[in-house]
């Protein structure tokens, strides 16, 4: 399941196979919530990845009234479930301006969708990409051109205009702030991980042939006076946790494909 924010952008729509539609705004934010499963061809051992369900974050005043954030504001994102068992809750407060809306993944096709684990602990993943992770985590989708000139191109390293990967266009940007997190019983996160999918600078040097030259570098978490960022050494870093020697480069956790098939998370702090 993702909760995907848009940045300059407004959704018009959230599309029943998981895509969206937006139209730039700058400096401004809004949110779908596509849930994604695996459907059987027929052969053995081939499937389909499509959507179960998908929904445009609302403000409560009516169904195709986006929520809209802004650069700057301060939110909060609440998963949770009821004794409805209803499918799993989120709810995003913007604190900045009071504004809410609440995601219930209940899908029409495949009845209420709920959370396949009770506890954050590294492993309990579910089996589908090549990562040994937690059961909730933030996620900077990286590897797209801009969507509204390029219409969300994939793009890899060294690739012109695959910003993802350029330290000048990180460091141009006023960066996320992860302050906190508060888990179901009133506890603080004790600890904090990060992983790549694809080996960072491994997947790096697949097209680049150095690291570090121009868009040629793996974007990493770091911490800084005002919460963990993402991008690069930002000016009020404190620790960057190696930068992109944060992420394994080589699979040697388990998962449904075997032993030494999944990217090992790395603990932070």
């Amino acid at each position: 399941m993702e909760l995907q924010f848009y940045p300059d952008a407004i959704v018009t729509s959230c599309g029943q196979d998981g895509g969206f539609e937006v139209k730039f705004a700058p400096n401004t934010y809004s949110v779908c919530s596509p849930v994604w499963r695996l459907t059987s061809t027929g052969q053995t051992g081939v499937f389909h990845e499509n959507a179960a369900f998908n929904a445009m974050l609302t403000d409560g005043t009516g169904p195709n009234n986006p929520l809209i954030m802004h650069a700057g504001d301060i939110i909060t994102v609440h998963w949770f479930t009821t004794p409805a068992q209803d499918g799993f809750h989120v709810t995003v407060t913007d604190l900045t301006t009071n504004g809410s809306g609440t995601i219930v993944l209940n899908s029409t096709n495949s009845g209420p969708l709920m959370p396949a684990f009770d506890t954050q602990t590294i492993g309990n993943a579910l089996g589908w990409g090549a990562v040994f992770d937690t059961p909730n985590s933030f996620v900077w989708e990286i590897g797209h051109e801009s969507v509204f000139t390029a219409k969300g191109a994939f793009c890899v390293p060294g690739q012109t205009g695959c910003e993802s990967y350029d330290a000048p266009a990180w460091a141009g940007t006023s960066p996320i702030q992860i302050l906190s997190v508060t888990f179901g019983d009133g506890s603080q996160a004790k600890q904090w991980a990060a992983v790549s999918d694809l080996g960072g600078k491994t997947e790096v040097l697949a097209t680049c042939s150095v690291y570090g030259g121009s868009d040629c570098i793996y974007p990493w978490y770091s911490l800084g006076k005002t919460g963990f960022h993402f991008g690069v050494d930002f000016p009020d870093t404190i620790k960057d946790f190696g930068q992109a020697n944060q992420y394994q480069q080589t699979t040697q956790c388990g998962g449904p494909f075997g032993s030494n098939s999944t990217y090992c998370d790395t603990i932070l702090k």
